[in-house]
Protein backbone atom coordinates (compact mmCIF):
# COMPACT_ATOMS: atom_id res chain seq x y z
CA UNK A 1 0.00 0.00 0.00
CA UNK A 2 1.20 3.29 -1.19
CA UNK A 3 1.71 6.07 1.95
CA UNK A 4 0.61 9.19 0.65
CA UNK A 5 2.62 12.19 2.74
CA UNK A 6 0.39 15.20 4.05
CA UNK A 7 1.98 17.51 1.49
CA UNK A 8 0.92 15.84 -1.88
CA UNK A 9 -2.50 15.30 -0.07
CA UNK A 10 -2.57 18.97 0.04
CA UNK A 11 -0.82 19.58 -3.47
CA UNK A 12 -4.46 16.94 -4.71
CA UNK A 13 -6.71 18.84 -2.96
CA UNK A 14 -5.48 22.28 -4.02
CA UNK A 15 -5.29 21.40 -7.86
CA UNK A 16 -8.78 19.28 -7.41
CA UNK A 17 -10.44 22.25 -5.99
CA UNK A 18 -8.86 25.19 -7.91
CA UNK A 19 -12.05 25.15 -10.59
CA UNK A 20 -14.66 26.04 -7.73
CA UNK A 21 -15.42 29.17 -5.96
CA UNK A 22 -12.57 30.24 -3.59
CA UNK A 23 -15.03 31.37 -0.87
CA UNK A 24 -16.98 28.22 -0.30
CA UNK A 25 -13.68 26.17 -0.08
CA UNK A 26 -12.10 25.68 3.30
CA UNK A 27 -9.38 23.74 4.63
CA UNK A 28 -9.10 22.22 7.95
CA UNK A 29 -5.14 21.06 8.61
CA UNK A 30 -4.15 19.04 11.30
CA UNK A 31 -1.93 21.69 13.29
CA UNK A 32 -0.43 20.89 17.02
CA UNK A 33 -3.06 18.22 17.10
CA UNK A 34 -1.34 16.04 14.72
CA UNK A 35 1.98 16.74 14.60
CA UNK A 36 4.81 16.85 16.67
CA UNK A 37 8.17 18.58 16.39
CA UNK A 38 9.87 15.01 15.18
CA UNK A 39 7.20 14.28 12.62
CA UNK A 40 8.03 17.77 10.08
CA UNK A 41 8.54 15.14 7.29
CA UNK A 42 5.32 15.25 6.84
CA UNK A 43 4.97 19.32 7.09
CA UNK A 44 4.10 21.01 3.42
CA UNK A 45 7.71 22.71 2.49
CA UNK A 46 6.25 26.47 2.89
CA UNK A 47 5.55 25.09 6.35
CA UNK A 48 9.29 23.30 6.94
CA UNK A 49 10.70 26.25 5.71
CA UNK A 50 9.52 28.70 7.60
CA UNK A 51 11.58 29.09 11.26
CA UNK A 52 8.42 30.83 13.15
CA UNK A 53 6.30 28.08 12.59
CA UNK A 54 9.05 25.56 13.40
CA UNK A 55 9.37 27.29 16.60
CA UNK A 56 5.89 27.41 17.96
CA UNK A 57 5.47 24.01 16.36
CA UNK A 58 8.28 21.97 18.37
CA UNK A 59 7.43 25.05 21.78
CA UNK A 60 3.23 24.35 21.98
CA UNK A 61 3.29 20.64 20.01
CA UNK A 62 4.04 19.10 23.11
CA UNK A 63 1.08 19.58 25.35
CA UNK A 64 -1.54 17.15 25.16
CA UNK A 65 -4.38 19.07 22.71
CA UNK A 66 -6.24 15.70 21.78
CA UNK A 67 -7.64 15.26 25.22
CA UNK A 68 -8.74 18.94 25.72
CA UNK A 69 -11.57 18.78 27.65
CA UNK A 70 -13.47 20.65 24.56
CA UNK A 71 -16.09 18.32 22.10
CA UNK A 72 -17.96 20.24 19.58
CA UNK A 73 -21.45 20.06 20.38
CA UNK A 74 -24.44 21.19 18.49
CA UNK A 75 -26.07 24.45 19.54
CA UNK A 76 -29.19 25.24 21.05
CA UNK A 77 -30.32 26.20 16.88
CA UNK A 78 -29.57 23.96 13.85
CA UNK A 79 -26.60 25.27 12.52
CA UNK A 80 -23.34 24.55 11.84
CA UNK A 81 -20.69 22.93 14.72
CA UNK A 82 -19.15 25.57 16.98
CA UNK A 83 -15.22 26.08 15.66
CA UNK A 84 -12.75 24.79 17.46
CA UNK A 85 -11.19 26.69 20.74
CA UNK A 86 -7.41 25.04 19.84
CA UNK A 87 -6.32 27.51 17.23
CA UNK A 88 -7.31 30.41 19.52
CA UNK A 89 -5.63 29.23 22.44
CA UNK A 90 -2.21 28.33 20.43
CA UNK A 91 -2.43 31.69 19.27
CA UNK A 92 -2.45 33.84 22.49
CA UNK A 93 0.26 32.28 23.76
CA UNK A 94 2.09 32.96 20.78
CA UNK A 95 0.83 36.85 21.02
CA UNK A 96 2.29 36.11 24.94
CA UNK A 97 5.81 34.88 23.99
CA UNK A 98 5.91 37.80 21.22
CA UNK A 99 4.63 40.27 23.27
CA UNK A 100 1.96 42.02 21.32
CA UNK A 101 0.05 44.52 23.04
CA UNK A 102 -3.06 44.14 21.27
CA UNK A 103 -5.12 41.47 19.38
CA UNK A 104 -4.90 43.70 16.00
CA UNK A 105 -1.19 42.73 16.13
CA UNK A 106 -1.19 39.07 16.84
CA UNK A 107 -3.56 39.08 13.59
CA UNK A 108 -1.24 40.98 11.41
CA UNK A 109 1.21 38.62 12.95
CA UNK A 110 -0.15 35.67 11.68
CA UNK A 111 -1.03 37.27 8.33
CA UNK A 112 2.91 37.73 8.03
CA UNK A 113 3.63 34.48 8.64
CA UNK A 114 1.12 31.70 7.12
CA UNK A 115 2.89 29.16 7.97
CA UNK A 116 2.12 29.58 11.73
CA UNK A 117 -1.24 30.47 10.50
CA UNK A 118 -1.26 26.74 9.16
CA UNK A 119 0.51 25.39 12.51
CA UNK A 120 -1.43 26.63 14.71
CA UNK A 121 -4.89 24.83 12.89
CA UNK A 122 -7.26 27.82 11.88
CA UNK A 123 -9.76 26.97 8.65
CA UNK A 124 -7.99 27.91 5.79
CA UNK A 125 -9.86 30.50 2.75
CA UNK A 126 -8.80 28.48 -0.37
CA UNK A 127 -7.56 30.59 -3.26
CA UNK A 128 -5.67 29.09 -6.20
CA UNK A 129 -4.07 32.80 -6.44
CA UNK A 130 -2.70 32.82 -3.34
CA UNK A 131 1.18 31.68 -2.78
CA UNK A 132 0.08 28.98 -0.64
CA UNK A 133 -2.92 27.84 -1.81
CA UNK A 134 -5.06 29.64 0.78
CA UNK A 135 -5.89 33.37 1.76
CA UNK A 136 -4.29 34.03 4.94
CA UNK A 137 -6.04 37.32 5.69
CA UNK A 138 -9.55 35.62 5.30
CA UNK A 139 -8.62 32.96 7.01
CA UNK A 140 -8.34 34.49 10.48
CA UNK A 141 -10.84 35.90 12.60
CA UNK A 142 -11.14 39.74 13.11
CA UNK A 143 -9.16 40.74 16.72
CA UNK A 144 -12.74 41.82 18.46
CA UNK A 145 -12.83 37.94 17.56
CA UNK A 146 -9.76 36.90 19.15
CA UNK A 147 -10.93 39.20 22.39
CA UNK A 148 -14.73 37.63 22.25
CA UNK A 149 -13.19 34.52 22.68
CA UNK A 150 -10.78 35.11 25.25
CA UNK A 151 -13.31 36.57 27.64
CA UNK A 152 -15.84 33.47 26.94
CA UNK A 153 -13.14 30.75 27.58
CA UNK A 154 -14.09 28.30 30.13
CA UNK A 155 -10.62 28.54 32.30
CA UNK A 156 -11.14 24.45 33.26
CA UNK A 157 -9.48 24.03 29.30
CA UNK A 158 -6.52 26.55 30.79
CA UNK A 159 -6.43 24.26 33.33
CA UNK A 160 -6.16 21.51 31.52
CA UNK A 161 -2.88 22.54 29.53
CA UNK A 162 -1.26 23.88 32.69
CA UNK A 163 -1.77 20.78 34.42
CA UNK A 164 -0.52 18.80 31.05
CA UNK A 165 2.94 21.16 31.48
CA UNK A 166 3.17 20.10 35.44
CA UNK A 167 3.11 16.18 34.41
CA UNK A 168 5.75 16.61 31.32
CA UNK A 169 8.26 18.74 33.59
CA UNK A 170 8.32 15.77 36.06
CA UNK A 171 8.62 13.40 32.97
CA UNK A 172 11.12 15.50 31.30
CA UNK A 173 13.37 15.41 35.02
CA UNK A 174 15.18 12.67 36.32
CA UNK A 175 13.40 10.44 38.34
CA UNK A 176 15.96 10.72 41.01
CA UNK A 177 15.02 14.38 41.32
CA UNK A 178 12.29 15.07 44.38
CA UNK A 179 10.11 17.36 42.19
CA UNK A 180 7.45 19.68 44.14
CA UNK A 181 8.88 18.22 47.53
CA UNK A 182 9.71 22.63 48.66
CA UNK A 183 6.89 24.65 47.76
CA UNK A 184 6.79 28.51 47.78
CA UNK A 185 3.48 30.31 47.38
CA UNK A 186 2.60 33.96 47.26
CA UNK A 187 -0.02 36.45 45.22
CA UNK A 188 0.37 39.15 42.57
CA UNK A 189 -1.17 42.36 42.58
CA UNK A 190 -3.09 42.57 38.92
CA UNK A 191 -4.05 46.25 38.38
CA UNK A 192 -7.62 46.53 36.74
CA UNK A 193 -7.58 49.14 33.58
CA UNK A 194 -9.86 51.58 35.22
CA UNK A 195 -9.62 55.50 35.85
CA UNK A 196 -9.62 54.91 39.30
CA UNK A 197 -6.36 53.58 39.04
CA UNK A 198 -4.70 56.53 37.02
CA UNK A 199 -3.38 58.71 39.77
CA UNK A 200 -3.59 61.92 36.57
CA UNK A 201 -7.55 61.40 36.70
CA UNK A 202 -9.14 64.04 38.55
CA UNK A 203 -12.65 62.08 40.26
CA UNK A 204 -14.76 64.31 41.99
CA UNK A 205 -16.63 61.69 43.66
CA UNK A 206 -13.82 59.85 44.89
CA UNK A 207 -10.93 57.48 43.61
CA UNK A 208 -11.18 54.47 46.01
CA UNK A 209 -14.99 54.11 47.59
CA UNK A 210 -15.68 50.36 47.37
CA UNK A 211 -19.73 51.43 46.92
CA UNK A 212 -18.98 53.19 43.58
CA UNK A 213 -17.76 50.54 40.94
CA UNK A 214 -15.78 51.49 38.18
CA UNK A 215 -17.20 52.14 35.00
CA UNK A 216 -14.47 50.54 33.20
CA UNK A 217 -14.50 47.06 34.76
CA UNK A 218 -17.78 45.58 36.14
CA UNK A 219 -15.46 42.66 38.41
CA UNK A 220 -12.46 44.80 39.68
CA UNK A 221 -12.86 45.23 43.62
CA UNK A 222 -10.49 48.02 45.69
CA UNK A 223 -8.15 46.91 49.01
CA UNK A 224 -5.33 48.05 50.41
CA UNK A 225 -1.89 46.37 48.93
CA UNK A 226 0.03 47.72 51.55
CA UNK A 227 0.44 50.32 54.76
CA UNK A 228 3.15 52.50 55.87
CA UNK A 229 3.57 55.00 59.14
CA UNK A 230 4.70 58.19 58.61
CA UNK A 231 6.00 60.91 60.53
CA UNK A 232 3.28 63.67 59.44
CA UNK A 233 4.42 67.63 59.14
CA UNK A 234 1.72 68.16 61.94
CA UNK A 235 1.72 71.95 63.43
CA UNK A 236 2.52 71.28 67.47
CA UNK A 237 0.31 71.71 69.89
CA UNK A 238 1.90 73.79 72.60
CA UNK A 239 4.98 76.30 71.58
CA UNK A 240 7.84 74.88 71.44
CA UNK A 241 7.19 71.45 71.70
CA UNK A 242 7.41 69.55 68.92
CA UNK A 243 4.81 66.87 67.39
CA UNK A 244 5.95 63.75 67.88
CA UNK A 245 4.54 60.43 68.09
CA UNK A 246 1.65 61.41 65.84
CA UNK A 247 2.19 58.68 62.91
CA UNK A 248 -0.18 58.85 60.18
CA UNK A 249 -1.05 55.78 58.36
CA UNK A 250 -0.51 55.70 54.92
CA UNK A 251 -1.97 52.88 52.62
CA UNK A 252 -1.37 51.92 48.78
CA UNK A 253 -5.00 51.55 47.60
CA UNK A 254 -6.09 49.51 44.19
CA UNK A 255 -8.98 48.69 42.12
CA UNK A 256 -8.28 45.18 40.49
CA UNK A 257 -7.53 41.53 41.12
CA UNK A 258 -5.10 39.06 42.39
CA UNK A 259 -2.65 36.17 41.19
CA UNK A 260 -2.16 33.47 43.81
CA UNK A 261 0.71 31.23 42.83
CA UNK A 262 2.34 28.01 44.12
CA UNK A 263 6.00 27.17 42.65
CA UNK A 264 8.69 24.77 43.06
CA UNK A 265 12.34 25.09 42.28
CA UNK A 266 14.94 22.06 41.16
CA UNK A 267 17.96 23.30 41.13
CA UNK A 268 20.18 22.71 38.43
CA UNK A 269 17.32 22.90 36.20
CA UNK A 270 15.00 25.93 37.04
CA UNK A 271 11.92 27.21 38.57
CA UNK A 272 8.46 26.09 38.04
CA UNK A 273 4.40 27.04 38.62
CA UNK A 274 2.71 23.90 40.33
CA UNK A 275 -0.90 25.92 40.27
CA UNK A 276 -2.33 29.22 40.00
CA UNK A 277 -5.74 31.04 40.53
CA UNK A 278 -6.98 34.60 40.62
CA UNK A 279 -9.76 36.61 42.18
CA UNK A 280 -10.69 39.60 43.09
CA UNK A 281 -8.44 41.73 45.00
CA UNK A 282 -10.80 42.10 47.98
CA UNK A 283 -9.42 38.89 49.08
CA UNK A 284 -7.44 37.98 51.67
CA UNK A 285 -3.71 36.74 50.82
CA UNK A 286 -4.16 33.73 52.98
CA UNK A 287 -7.48 32.79 51.34
CA UNK A 288 -5.27 31.41 48.47
CA UNK A 289 -3.64 28.29 50.59
CA UNK A 290 -6.37 25.86 50.96
CA UNK A 291 -7.56 26.34 47.30
CA UNK A 292 -4.03 26.22 45.53
CA UNK A 293 -3.09 23.21 47.92
CA UNK A 294 -5.33 21.25 46.89
CA UNK A 295 -4.58 21.34 43.17
CA UNK A 296 -1.05 21.23 43.63
CA UNK A 297 -1.59 17.57 45.34
CA UNK A 298 -3.87 16.77 42.58
CA UNK A 299 -1.63 17.43 39.69
CA UNK A 300 1.74 15.65 42.07
CA UNK A 301 -0.12 13.05 43.21
CA UNK A 302 1.24 13.63 47.11
CA UNK A 303 1.12 16.63 49.57
CA UNK A 304 4.48 18.64 49.48
CA UNK A 305 5.66 18.07 53.02
CA UNK A 306 7.97 21.19 52.94
CA UNK A 307 6.42 25.07 52.21
CA UNK A 308 6.84 28.70 52.92
CA UNK A 309 5.28 32.11 52.29
CA UNK A 310 5.61 35.50 53.65
CA UNK A 311 3.95 36.49 57.15
CA UNK A 312 0.44 36.95 55.39
CA UNK A 313 0.19 32.91 55.65
CA UNK A 314 0.87 32.87 59.65
CA UNK A 315 -2.05 30.80 60.12
CA UNK A 316 -2.73 27.76 62.28
CA UNK A 317 -3.76 25.58 59.67
CA UNK A 318 -0.87 26.77 57.13
CA UNK A 319 1.11 24.74 59.49
CA UNK A 320 -1.19 21.75 59.90
CA UNK A 321 -1.43 21.48 56.66
CA UNK A 322 2.91 20.26 56.20
CA UNK A 323 2.68 19.02 59.34
CA UNK A 324 -0.04 16.30 58.31
CA UNK A 325 2.42 15.92 55.28
CA UNK A 326 5.53 14.82 57.57
CA UNK A 327 7.27 18.55 57.12
CA UNK A 328 6.57 21.74 58.18
CA UNK A 329 5.73 25.24 57.12
CA UNK A 330 8.56 28.47 57.02
CA UNK A 331 6.56 31.42 57.77
CA UNK A 332 7.08 34.37 59.69
CA UNK A 333 5.70 34.97 63.07
CA UNK A 334 3.01 37.65 63.11
CA UNK A 335 2.76 38.75 67.25
CA UNK A 336 -1.86 39.25 66.73
CA UNK A 337 -1.47 38.95 70.89
CA UNK A 338 0.28 41.98 72.19
CA UNK A 339 3.50 39.73 72.81
CA UNK A 340 1.67 37.26 75.10
CA UNK A 341 3.33 34.37 73.58
CA UNK A 342 2.19 31.24 74.10
CA UNK A 343 4.03 27.98 75.76
CA UNK A 344 2.48 24.18 76.16
CA UNK A 345 3.16 21.48 77.83
CA UNK A 346 3.83 17.86 75.73
CA UNK A 347 0.43 17.18 75.53
CA UNK A 348 -0.92 20.11 73.89
CA UNK A 349 -1.87 22.08 76.89
CA UNK A 350 -1.38 26.24 76.76
CA UNK A 351 0.75 27.35 80.14
CA UNK A 352 -0.72 30.47 81.60
CA UNK A 353 1.39 33.68 82.47
CA UNK A 354 2.88 31.45 85.72
CA UNK A 355 3.74 28.24 83.62
CA UNK A 356 0.63 26.42 84.79
CA UNK A 357 -0.71 24.26 82.07
CA UNK A 358 -4.46 26.02 81.41
CA UNK A 359 -7.11 22.78 81.43
CA UNK A 360 -10.07 22.98 79.35
CA UNK A 361 -12.91 24.07 80.21
CA UNK A 362 -15.24 23.72 76.98
CA UNK A 363 -14.92 23.49 73.53
CA UNK A 364 -16.96 24.74 70.80
CA UNK A 365 -16.56 24.49 66.82
CA UNK A 366 -16.10 27.83 64.63
CA UNK A 367 -17.51 28.45 61.45
CA UNK A 368 -16.56 32.29 60.43
CA UNK A 369 -13.31 30.95 60.09
CA UNK A 370 -11.43 30.23 56.26
CA UNK A 371 -11.19 26.04 58.27
CA UNK A 372 -14.05 25.32 60.00
CA UNK A 373 -12.48 24.04 62.71
CA UNK A 374 -12.52 23.26 66.82
CA UNK A 375 -11.69 26.07 69.21
CA UNK A 376 -10.74 25.21 72.92
CA UNK A 377 -11.30 27.52 76.44
CA UNK A 378 -8.28 27.22 78.34
CA UNK A 379 -9.06 28.10 82.12
CA UNK A 380 -7.06 29.11 85.17
CA UNK A 381 -5.80 25.51 86.69
CA UNK A 382 -5.92 27.23 90.07
CA UNK A 383 -10.06 27.70 89.82
CA UNK A 384 -10.88 25.06 87.39
CA UNK A 385 -11.96 22.17 87.40
CA UNK A 386 -11.98 22.90 91.02
CA UNK A 387 -10.74 25.65 93.35
CA UNK A 388 -7.49 24.75 95.08
CA UNK A 389 -7.18 27.54 97.15
CA UNK A 390 -4.04 28.75 96.22
CA UNK A 391 -3.68 32.14 94.38
CA UNK A 392 -1.82 32.89 91.18
CA UNK A 393 1.72 33.40 92.35
CA UNK A 394 1.94 36.80 90.07
CA UNK A 395 -1.23 38.05 91.25
CA UNK A 396 -2.43 38.45 87.31
CA UNK A 397 -4.73 41.12 86.94
CA UNK A 398 -7.16 38.54 86.32
CA UNK A 399 -7.43 37.01 89.17
CA UNK A 400 -9.48 38.76 90.49
CA UNK A 401 -12.42 38.58 87.42
CA UNK A 402 -11.96 34.52 87.49
CA UNK A 403 -8.66 34.07 86.41
CA UNK A 404 -6.89 34.12 82.94
CA UNK A 405 -8.62 32.28 79.68
CA UNK A 406 -7.40 31.70 76.75
CA UNK A 407 -9.47 30.56 73.66
CA UNK A 408 -7.13 28.36 71.19
CA UNK A 409 -8.01 26.36 68.50
CA UNK A 410 -7.17 22.44 69.45
CA UNK A 411 -5.11 21.47 65.75
CA UNK A 412 -1.50 20.90 66.39
CA UNK A 413 -0.91 23.77 63.92
CA UNK A 414 -1.61 26.48 66.58
CA UNK A 415 1.28 24.44 68.98
CA UNK A 416 3.40 24.47 66.04
CA UNK A 417 2.77 28.01 65.32
CA UNK A 418 4.44 29.03 68.18
CA UNK A 419 7.42 26.73 68.92
CA UNK A 420 8.32 26.34 65.74
CA UNK A 421 12.18 26.93 66.01
CA UNK A 422 12.60 29.80 63.00
CA UNK A 423 16.41 30.04 63.64
CA UNK A 424 17.04 26.69 63.05
CA UNK A 425 19.27 25.85 59.71
CA UNK A 426 16.58 23.98 58.67
CA UNK A 427 14.23 26.65 58.78
CA UNK A 428 16.52 28.77 57.15
CA UNK A 429 17.06 26.45 54.03
CA UNK A 430 13.46 26.05 53.44
CA UNK A 431 12.34 29.51 53.70
CA UNK A 432 15.14 30.47 51.65
CA UNK A 433 13.11 29.45 48.83
CA UNK A 434 10.56 31.73 49.42
CA UNK A 435 11.99 33.65 46.09
CA UNK A 436 11.14 31.56 44.34
CA UNK A 437 7.44 32.43 43.58
CA UNK A 438 9.10 36.05 43.37
CA UNK A 439 11.23 35.28 40.09
CA UNK A 440 8.21 33.36 38.38
CA UNK A 441 6.03 36.57 39.24
CA UNK A 442 9.03 38.44 37.58
CA UNK A 443 8.62 36.28 34.25
CA UNK A 444 5.02 36.91 34.56
CA UNK A 445 5.16 40.82 34.97
CA UNK A 446 7.63 40.86 31.61
CA UNK A 447 4.67 38.95 30.06
CA UNK A 448 2.27 41.20 30.89
CA UNK A 449 0.21 40.31 34.07
CA UNK A 450 0.56 43.28 35.96
CA UNK A 451 -1.47 45.80 33.95
CA UNK A 452 -3.48 43.95 31.58
CA UNK A 453 -5.49 45.80 29.31
CA UNK A 454 -8.99 43.93 30.02
CA UNK A 455 -12.03 44.81 31.88
CA UNK A 456 -13.32 41.64 32.74
CA UNK A 457 -12.54 38.80 35.49
CA UNK A 458 -12.79 35.96 32.90
CA UNK A 459 -10.32 37.45 30.72
CA UNK A 460 -7.84 38.37 33.30
CA UNK A 461 -8.30 34.87 34.65
CA UNK A 462 -7.54 33.11 31.42
CA UNK A 463 -4.56 35.37 30.47
CA UNK A 464 -2.87 34.40 33.82
CA UNK A 465 -3.05 30.94 33.04
CA UNK A 466 -1.72 31.21 29.35
CA UNK A 467 0.83 33.48 31.10
CA UNK A 468 2.04 30.36 33.26
CA UNK A 469 1.39 27.86 30.82
CA UNK A 470 3.82 30.07 28.61
CA UNK A 471 6.12 29.87 31.60
CA UNK A 472 6.17 26.24 32.25
CA UNK A 473 6.68 25.61 27.97
CA UNK A 474 9.69 27.47 28.39
CA UNK A 475 10.94 25.70 31.37
CA UNK A 476 10.38 22.93 29.57
CA UNK A 477 11.96 23.37 26.36
CA UNK A 478 15.27 24.34 28.31
CA UNK A 479 15.28 21.31 30.23
CA UNK A 480 15.30 19.24 26.66
CA UNK A 481 17.74 21.76 25.22
CA UNK A 482 19.65 20.64 27.87
CA UNK A 483 19.35 17.21 27.64
CA UNK A 484 19.74 17.25 24.19
CA UNK A 485 23.39 18.88 24.22
CA UNK A 486 24.69 16.02 27.34
CA UNK A 487 23.82 13.31 24.97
Amino acid sequence: MNIISFSDLFSRFQKRESLLQPQQLRLHPPGLTHFSYRSHRELPPFVSRCPIAMKYLKLLSTLDWDNLPWRPTPGPRPGPYPASPLPYIAAYLVKLDQQHKSMGQLRQYLVEHPALTWVLGFPLQMCPDAPHGFDVAASLPLPAHFSYVLRTLPNPWLQFLLTDTVQLLQLALPPAIAFGNVVSLDTKLVIAWVKENNPKVYIKEGRFDKTRQPAGDPDCKCRCKRRRNQSPEATPTQEGQPAEGLGVSKGEYYWGYASGVVATKVPGWGEFVLAEMTQTFDFSDVSYFLPLMAIVEERLGFRPPYGTADAAYDAWYVYDYFHQAGGFAAVPYVDRTKGNRYYFTEDGLPLCAAGLPMPIKSTFINRSSPVVHERARHACPLLFPAETGEICPLNHKNWADGGCISTLPTSIGTRIRYQLDRQSPPYKAIYKQRTVVERIFSQAVALGIERPKLRNHNSITNLNTLIYTLINLRALQRIQDIKATTR
